[in-house]
């Protein structure tokens, strides 16, 4: 069997009159686009852009919920009941879902952002909560989590289809979480440095952390941050590095059926 993998990136990300990233040369790229939902970028005509510009690309749709934090662009740590954040995760996916609707597309999975999906790799009741979202709001919608995170446990245990992701940017601790951004590990800037951390994840299934420990981890789908300046550049890095080592890009959809 050929061996696969997918690529998403963090797309839709200007807001009004401010741009951000370059989204036409990522979606030449990526096979998934986590289209923000306007809490922490985005608004309702950057949201219909990339939506018809995925869809024009052939590009999976899916839903980037975060906290309310335009400021902070969804970075920032926020104090929210778990009640508050099933509401705004549900209400995100709609927002979106409802765009995609009046492009005649569809939203087909749901990644949450920033310090939101921070919080949900390690508080289970948090991570619960995002699923429940997902569930109420459409069941066949697949969660795009962090590897071995609290997400992958509460999609599955709520049945829902569940993809594991991996950062080809970030670096991780030796828990296997991301290094959060304050610190001056956390990003991988340097695309042969990130290709062979990938490659790495995706062939022995395993990372290595910032000291050196091997940790287990199940990459199903790998992303691209968008909105760093050199992310066009590290992608088609990526995906070469990948098809010389034989991997495919597939569709998110196609991962789940994987064994």
């Amino acid at each position: 069997m050929e061996r696969c993998i997918n690529l998403n990136s963090d797309l839709g990300e200007a807001f009004g009159a401010w741009p951000m990233g370059d989204d036409a040369a990522m979606l030449d790229i990526v096979a998934s686009a986590n289209i923000a939902c306007g809490f922490h970028a985005g608004d309702p005509l950057v949201m219909t852009r990339t939506v018809r510009a995925a869809q024009a690309k052939g590009v999976g749709i899916g839903a980037h919920p975060s906290y309310p934090d335009l400021q902070g662009f969804g970075r920032r740590p926020m104090t929210l009941s778990v009640a508050e954040i099933e509401a705004i995760t549900a209400y995100q996916i709609g927002a979106l879902m409802g765009i995609a609707a009046a492009c005649g597309a569809t939203v087909g999975h749901v990644k949450p952002h920033g310090a939101l999906s921070n919080l949900a790799a390690v508080d289970a009741e948090v991570a619960l909560a995002v699923a429940r979202a997902i569930k109420a709001v459409d069941a066949g919608l697949i969660f795009l989590a962090p590897a071995g995170s609290a997400m992958v446990a509460a999609g599955r245990s709520l049945g829902l289809a569940v993809a594991e992701e991996v950062f080809a940017d970030r670096n991780y601790d030796d828990a296997g979480n991301l290094v959060p951004r304050s610190q001056p590990q956390a990003m991988i800037h340097d695309p042969a440095e990130a290709a062979a951390h990938v490659l790495r994840m995706v062939r022995e299934g395993t990372l290595r952390s910032v000291t050196g420990r091997l940790v287990p981890c199940r990459a199903q789908s790998v992303c691209v941050h968008g909105d760093d300046a050199g992310a066009v550049a590290l992608a088609r890095h990526l995906r070469d590095a990948l098809a010389a080592a034989g991997i495919a890009v597939v569709p998110l959809a196609a991962m789940i059926r994987q064994p």
